[in-house]
């Protein structure tokens, strides 16, 4: 009759119908077609899952390492001056503890409704602190620093012997003659729990870039 597709059978007389298997080339292409649609899902799943890594990628790096801090006075001049922002790194001290001549962002006293204040380590839990004739002294010895400071007129709380607990750090401002800082007892020691973090990058300002520490 001319048609490829159909076949004729004979079965106990009658005659009956009979679909042809479908030709080689057409299966091929359908199963490779099925292939591609497997391999496009699986690139859409893969950029999906790509895209949301580096969202929580951004969000922990955001909200660990790039906290806004506003510096609102001189106190950590030159390093830091006034109407300078910088990036709070808020992971580091998971991993390691506070240490000597960092830059902390701490709230005063642990009152969270008071401003964050930025202010360099000078002494470390346990240790003993003292101002004497303006110059500052760890458990009974002249600290050295390599940093420039101011001289240090008011030697306030430290005028005598300050002892830190387990959990306590003694800090002051690199301008030392215009810094409200552990001196004060509206300061006081800074406890752990208190630091929020590290200053660690200026964002804006003539200094931009890493904190110098």
């Amino acid at each position: 009759m001319g048609r490829k597709d159909i076949g004729f059978s004979k079965s106990r007389g009658k005659s009956k119908i009979t679909s042809m298997p479908k030709p080689k080339g057409e299966l091929r292409f359908s199963k490779e077609k099925t292939k591609i649609q497997i391999e496009n899902g699986q690139n859409i799943f893969n950029w999906v899952v790509q895209i949301l890594i580096v969202i929580i990628i951004a969000f922990v790096a955001v909200w660990y390492m790039g906290q806004r801090i506003n510096i609102v006075d001189d106190s950590m001049k030159p390093v830091l001056t006034n109407g300078d922002v910088v990036l709070a790194n808020r992971i580091i001290y998971n991993a390691s503890k506070p240490k000597r001549n960092d830059i902390i962002v701490f709230k005063p006293n642990g009152n969270s409704n008071a401003n964050y204040s930025v202010k360099r380590i000078i002494g470390l839990p346990g240790e003993e602190i003292e101002i004497r004739d303006g110059v500052v002294y760890v458990n009974g010895k002249k600290l050295k620093e390599s940093i420039k400071t101011t001289e240090i007129t008011d030697a306030g709380v430290a005028g005598e012997t300050v002892k830190l607990d387990g959990d306590e750090y003694f800090v002051l401002g690199d301008n030392r003659s215009g810094s409200e800082d552990s001196r004060m007892a509206d300061v006081g020691n800074v406890k752990r729990k208190d630091i929020y973090g590290k200053a660690w990058f200026i964002v804006s300002g003539a200094d931009f870039g890493f904190v110098k520490h």
